[in-house]
């Protein structure tokens, strides 16, 4: 089984719509995705719709967190979407991204940058508007090459010059959301240096204590020895240990499955949730 368990659509900061990461998976090979907008299941009805025959939807959320003033991000599998308290949260979020991009705008203009809103609201369309958007704008106006270029502490990375906060859950509140609406909660890219700040190993300890089920070991902001030092940090505290691709459409340049997940481990996460379960496709035939 090839399983990634990490993606993003239209309905975040992706560029396939939810239809069409369904079909791009299942061409790509996989028999299981995770579509995991941030802080929106707004994908998901789409999504499921468009599941061709072969292919398993897990359906999650990638949930923004923040910790003594460092940004982390929680991923959040096969929980029941109609949980208020966990949708009112969402919902919090996700109204404070506009205001929070408009600043970043600002801040970029100040730093001389001749970035205007109505690009990064063309560039988001339906999408929650989020800083993908505002380094793709940076990418058109010849600013960076890359969007990835755009994630340093001269733009867009945490606490860069152009960067603005917004409203973020408690990751240990977070965790207990989850848990509450059935669902089982995995830490995004623990060790993802080149993105900012990230948290000390004692707080993953804490995230375990808590209640978090695991740790996203292969990504592709992980080299070699930090994913050994995370696959041994996951077996010390008896947390899960994940992989997937954080596939952004053409966004980024990973591709889809290109980091998976062991079956047994995706086993375990569905065992786990009663919030919500896998989706079966049944919506096409598989693309060849």
């Amino acid at each position: 089984m090839h399983i990634d368990l990490h993606t993003h659509s239209t309905a975040s900061d992706g560029t396939d719509t939810p239809a069409e990461l369904m079909r791009n998976a299942a061409a790509a090979g996989l028999d299981v995705v995770a579509l995991t907008d941030h802080d929106s299941v707004r994908g998901h009805a789409e999504a499921i719709a468009a599941l061709p025959e072969g292919l398993t939807l897990v359906t999650g959320a990638e949930l923004s967190c923040r910790m003594d003033g460092v940004g982390l991000h929680m991923l959040a599998y096969l929980f029941d979407p109609d949980e208020p308290e966990l949708a009112r949260e969402r919902e919090l979020v996700r109204d404070d991204r506009v205001p929070r991009a408009q600043t970043m705008v600002r801040k970029l203009q100040a730093l001389g940058v001749p970035v205007e809103w109505e690009q990064v609201a063309r560039i988001a369309g339906d999408g929650s508007v989020g800083r993908p958007h505002i380094a793709t704008a940076l990418v058109e106006l010849g600013v960076v090459e890359t969007v990835s270029d755009a994630f340093t502490a001269e733009w867009l990375a945490n606490g860069g010059r152009a960067y603005a906060e917004k409203h973020e859950l408690d990751p240990f509140e977070a965790i207990r959301l989850v848990k509450a609406a059935g669902g089982v909660t995995v830490f995004a890219h623990p060790l993802a240096v080149k993105r900012g700040e990230v948290v000390p190993e004692a707080s993953i300890a804490r995230f375990a204590a808590a209640g978090l089920d695991g740790i996203e070991v292969d990504h592709m902001d992980h080299d070699e020895p930090t994913r050994a030092r995370l696959r041994g940090l996951a077996k010390e505290l008896g947390l899960l240990a994940t992989g997937s691709s954080d596939y952004h459409g053409s966004r980024k340049t990973v591709r889809l499955g290109e980091y998976t997940t062991d079956p047994e481990i995706y086993g375990e996460i569905t065992r786990r949730a009663t919030g919500a379960f896998p989706v079966p496709g049944a919506g096409g035939p598989r693309p060849v």
